[in-house]
C-alpha cells in the first residue's frame, strides 16, 4: 500500500485535475499575469484548525510560486477573526488554489473539532475515540488524519489492515465460531498478522467469540450502556472492548462510564459541520483588523 503522504498527493492531484480542467479562465481573464498579492486564511467560527499541512501541499502541487506560511498549527483551538495562514505570490495562482485549499481545511477542521468535542466528553473515563470507514470516498486519508489531529485514534484504514468480523460475516459463515476460526486459520495459512476484531450482537455471541480465542477486541454492536457495562464485566479484561452503533456526543459519555476501552463513531466523519474559513486579500484583512493566531 502507498504511504499516507503518497495517498494524499494522489488525491490532491486528482482534485486539481477536477477543479482546474483546461485552466482558471476567470483569473486569467481578470488578473494581470504579473500581479502579485498576499492573502490570509480567515477563521469565521470557533473550533480546531486542521488541514494546514495539506493546504501547503495543495499550493506546492498546483501553485508552486506561491509562498504558503502557516501561523497556527494543526490541532490549535481557533476563534472568529483568527488568521491561520498567509499566501503570497502570483495573484492568479493564489486564486486558482484558493477553493481547493479551503475545501480540505474546512472539512478537516470540522472533523477535528467534532473529534475534540467527543474526546472532551470522555475525559476521565480512560475510553479512547475511534473513527470508522464511513468516510468520503477518495479522501479517507485526510478525514482520518483530521480525527488524529482532534485527539482520536484511527480504526482500520481499509479492508486490508484488520480483520473485522461483522454480523453478515457471521451469518454467511454459519456461526460465530466458524467465522472466528476461519479468520484465525486464514491468517496462519497466509502468514499474516493483523488484529482480529469481532462484532457481537449479544452475550451469547460474546461467549462464543471468547471460547474460540485469538480475538484482540470485541465490538459491542448496538449495546445499551447498561448492556455494555455487563459485557465489560463478563470479558474481565481478557480482550479489549469497543462500543459501536448509534453513538454520538449525546450518549457517548455513558459508554465511557460503562468501562469500554474504545468507542467508535461514524458521526466523526459523516456528520460534523465544516469550520467556516475564508481567503481574504491582505488589504481586506487590514480593514477588518483580524488577529493572527501565531
Amino acid at each position: 500500500m502507498p504511504t499516507s503522504e503518497e495517498q494524499m498527493d494522489a488525491a490532491i492531484a486528482m482534485a486539481w485535475r477536477e477543479d482546474i480542467g483546461s485552466g482558471d479562465v476567470t483569473s486569467a481573464a481578470c488578473i494581470p499575469k504579473e500581479a502579485r498579492e498576499k492573502a490570509g486564511f480567515l477563521v469565521k467560527g470557533s473550533g480546531v484548525i486542521a488541514g494546514l499541512a495539506v493546504a501547503k501541499r495543495v499550493f506546492a502541487f498546483g501553485a508552486p510560486d506561491v509562498e504558503f506560511t502557516a501561523v497556527a498549527s494543526d490541532g490549535d483551538a481557533v476563534n472568529p477573526g483568527d488568521v491561520v495562514a498567509w499566501a503570497a505570490g502570483p495573484a492568479r495562482q493564489i486564486l486558482t488554489a484558493e477553493r481547493l485549499a479551503l475545501n480540505f481545511m474546512q472539512r478537516m477542521s470540522g472533523i477535528a473539532t467534532g473529534t475534540r468535542k467527543v474526546v472532551a466528553l470522555l475525559q476521565g473515563t480512560g475510553t479512547r475515540v475511534l473513527d470508522t470507514r464511513k468516510t468520503t470516498p477518495g479522501i479517507r486519508v485526510f478525514e482520518k488524519a483530521a480525527v488524529q489531529i482532534g485527539g482520536g485514534v484511527n480504526h482500520r484504514m481499509g479492508l486490508y489492515d484488520q480483520i473485522l468480523i461483522k454480523d453478515n460475516h457471521v451469518d454467511y459463515a454459519g456461526s460465530m465460531g466458524a467465522a472466528v476460526q476461519g479468520a484465525l486459520d486464514f491468517l496462519e495459512a497466509e502468514g499474516r498478522k493483523v488484529p482480529v476484531v469481532v462484532e457481537v450482537r449479544d452475550a451469547k455471541e460474546l461467549q462464543e467469540a471468547l471460547s474460540v480465542g485469538g480475538v484482540d477486541r470485541l465490538l459491542l454492536d448496538n449495546f445499551t450502556p447498561a448492556q455494555a457495562a455487563l459485557a465489560v464485566d463478563l470479558v474481565g479484561g481478557r480482550v479489549q472492548t469497543e462500543a459501536s452503533g448509534g453513538l454520538n456526543p449525546d450518549n457517548v459519555r455513558a459508554y465511557g462510564e460503562a468501562g469500554v476501552d474504545f468507542v467508535s463513531l461514524g458521526w466523526l466523519t459523516h456528520s460534523p459541520m465544516p469550520l467556516d474559513i475564508s481567503l481574504k486579500s491582505a488589504s481586506s484583512l487590514e480593514s477588518m483588523e483580524p488577529r493572527s493566531n501565531g
